[in-house]
């Protein structure tokens, strides 16, 4: 079979050399190709495919239409908002994510951003650099504070567990049931927003969770607390959450994801609002993730050659 990987995985040569000779003798060719978004090259690229292989770059719907040979694509991410899940079910086109590789990746960053909003860190730098003292950025603990987890999948819950060991009270919305001791109460949207002093977002990017937190929401949020979006941009609505920053509405934000993959337009109004931690879709990028990423789309290729599809989608 022909594997066509789109874009690298983040790890060594050595790495990919060893799955390489594994795939050649088991019989199957192995090709790689650095990040292209073009979709005639992506066309071009796939077009003998067996299987696709990719991370987090946008799949052309093109590519299904044209891969007459694609059978399994292999996503090295835990979303799969980027690919075209719905065509490749209507061709039998099997589908795998690399669910769990990054959990504790997201959920350390993700306190690290409650922790620098709340000790003010940005501001304080800034002060100290230019020669000034803390006088008027006296912080506040994360111990003690509500931290509302919505979607409380592995990472809600990783979250949760850590923010738990730092003496938090940690309220859960979730569309299923939630048994987990480190979440002390699961409540309603609206509730969670009201009592949280912390919000942070960890759903999947749906039809239902598109702009789940706009205007409406953000208004219901107490005007001392932060927002943090590690999940997807569009869960919240980047103009609103804009405007509550601009407006005072809500204390400060962290955000790793937003409207579009970055590089982000000068002109994204996020980079331009008080308060605001902007990063350029981080939180999964560390060493040890990208590894284990690696460790298990490749494992997802050898079980669906072997006739078992693991990580289904």
């Amino acid at each position: 079979m022909q594997i066509v990987l789109l874009e690298s995985l983040g790890v060594s040569d050595a790495v990919m050399e060893k799955h390489r000779a594994r795939l050649e003798k088991m019989g199957h060719t192995l090709l790689t190709y650095e990040k292209n978004t073009d979709p005639e090259v992506q066309v071009e690229r796939c077009r003998k495919a067996d299987v696709v292989m990719l991370a987090n770059m946008p799949l052309d719907p093109s590519v299904i239409r044209e891969a007459s040979n694609l059978k399994f694509i292999d996503v090295a991410f835990t979303g799969v908002d980027h690919i075209p899940v719905a065509a490749a079910r209507e061709k039998g086109i099997a589908v795998s994510n690399a669910s769990g590789y990054a959990t504790q990746a997201v959920a350390e960053l993700c306190v690290s951003f409650m922790i620098q909003l709340l000790r003010n860190v940005e501001a304080t730098q800034d002060r100290c650099r230019s020669g000034g003292t803390k006088d008027g950025l006296i912080g506040s603990l994360l111990c003690g504070k509500t931290v509302g987890i919505v979607g409380a999948g592995a990472i809600g819950r990783r979250v949760a567990a850590l923010c738990k060991a730092f003496g938090c009270t940690v309220l859960a919305f979730s569309r299923s049931a939630v048994s987990d001791p480190s979440i002390d109460r699961q409540v309603s949207l609206p509730e969670l927003l009201a009592q949280s002093d912390i919000v942070s977002l960890h759903c999947p990017l749906t039809e239902e969770t598109r702009g789940m937190i706009g205007k409406e929401q953000l208004e219901q949020m107490k005007d001392s607390a932060i927002l943090i979006n590690t999940a997807r941009g569009y869960v919240a609505d980047q103009e609103a959450l804009a405007c509550a920053l601009r407006e005072g509405q809500i204390a400060g934000a962290a955000c790793d994801v937003f409207d579009k993959e970055p590089p982000l337009p000068a002109y994204h109004p996020l980079l331009h609002t008080p308060n605001t931690i902007v990063t350029p879709h981080i939180a999964f990028a560390s060493v040890e993730s990208m590894e284990q990423r690696a460790e298990i789309v490749f494992e997802n290729l050898y079980s669906w050659l072997d006739g078992k599809q693991l990580n289904a989608v």
